[in-house]
């Protein structure tokens, strides 16, 4: 009976412990059935392609925009303003009439000049016919030489006086003609200097107004004296074109062609100035305007360029990360040509086709997995990185 007792509480025991065994396993399984392959870390990126090309070469400068010619308006004679016929910053043409003198001073002038020659033809007239009587009487003998000598010097003083009033009268023309003053050039008028009803004066420093030709105009820049040989090489083949920026090279305002090379580099900033010439029809470059110039030396056939958010600077140099076959990323120098519109050209270290990183590289190192990002997550992260981006 005993027996039977202890082998009962035997397999309870060992019951006891299979269940244990059971809830242990159930609760807390093992490494080797929870072990799993770890995921390999990403960083999403935005990618380019290294895109082949024509590529315009330029050289960039900051410039001046010159008006092509500057007019002060001045009056040639004095008289009070009775006409003002311009407003300010209007366009004007050559001969266009701005304002008017007191013109009754000068037409009286003139009238009197005309007066004095009516006075002396009238003189002349009858000595010419004194003349011809004393020569008739002088050839019969009935007229001494001295009377008939006497009465030619009377006609041809008579012909001088006319003469002279003659000049009289072009003269008080001119003087008349001063009362309407005219624009010179064409271009756009300034700030009037001179209200209606005042005196107008010759020696007025400031005149009337200051007319300025801004159709063609002027635009002077600089550039590197170790870029005019270049310039000048290529100069010889041709006119060379010029395109004209504003400040943030967010704008062109117009096209032109390279007009002159200054004859003088300037020592004290190494550079030498040009000027380049623009048609300006729709008058978006401005006198004083301050401008990008950009000189398009030559042309790039087959150029390699990428997205100049692409390209990072380090201690080595310029460089981007280039997306490897299995979305590994490697660093690759490269030496660039020129920025220009957002775009790095590159001299070498890129192939045509192949994928780089131009957005998320501060995320990435040598060997490291990345996942592409496209659509409308790629477009924002690519706009973010331009907006970033100086442009140069």
């Amino acid at each position: 009976m005993r027996r039977k007792v202890i082998i009962s509480t035997i397999s309870a025991v060992a019951l006891a412990a299979v269940v244990g065994a059971l809830v242990v396993t159930e609760r807390f399984p093992s490494k080797a059935a929870s072990a799993a392959p770890l995921a390999v870390p990403t960083v999403p990126v935005v990618a380019g392609t290294v895109n082949s090309s024509d590529v315009p070469i330029y050289l960039q400068g900051v410039g001046t925009v010159i008006a092509y010619n500057t007019v002060i308006v001045r009056s040639q004679i004095q008289g009070q303003i009775t006409k003002i016929n311009f407003t300010e910053g209007q366009t004007v043409k050559t001969g266009d009439l701005l304002a008017v003198i007191d013109p009754r001073p000068y037409q009286a002038q003139l009238d009197q000049a005309n007066a004095n020659r009516a006075r002396d033809e009238a003189q002349l007239t009858n000595a010419q016919s004194n003349l011809k009587r004393y020569t008739t009487l002088g050839n019969q003998g009935w007229a001494t030489p001295q009377l008939v000598e006497t009465q030619t010097a009377q006609v041809a003083q008579l012909n001088a006086a006319i003469k002279a009033d003659e000049a009289a009268i072009e003269w008080a023309q001119t003087q008349l003609s001063y009362t309407q003053l005219t624009s010179p050039i064409d271009g756009v008028t300034g700030i009037r200097q001179v209200d209606i009803g005042n005196i107008i004066h010759p020696t007025d420093p400031n005149g009337l107004v200051v007319v300025t030709q801004v159709e063609p105009i002027s635009v002077i820049f600089t550039l590197p004296e170790t870029s005019l040989p270049q310039i000048q090489q290529h100069l010889a083949n041709g006119a060379l074109k010029v395109e004209a920026y504003s400040q943030d090279n967010t704008m062109k305002l117009d096209e032109g062609s390279l007009d002159f090379i200054d004859n003088e580099i300037v020592q004290t900033t190494g550079s030498v100035r040009f000027r380049a010439n623009f048609p300006n029809k729709e008058h978006k470059l401005w006198p004083g305007e301050l401008v990008n110039a950009w000189l398009l030396l030559d042309t790039r056939h087959d150029g390699l360029t990428v997205s100049a958010s692409a390209v990072q600077q380090g201690t080595q140099g310029p460089y981007v990360y280039v997306i490897n076959a299995d979305s590994t990323v490697a660093v690759r120098p490269v030496k660039v040509a020129q920025v220009s519109g957002g775009q790095a050209l590159i001299d070498s270290g890129l192939s045509a086709g192949e994928q780089v990183v131009v957005d998320g590289q501060y995320k990435l190192q040598p060997g490291i997995h990345v996942t592409i990002l496209h659509g409308k997550a790629a477009q924002e992260a690519a706009a973010q990185a331009a907006q970033q981006m100086p442009i140069p």
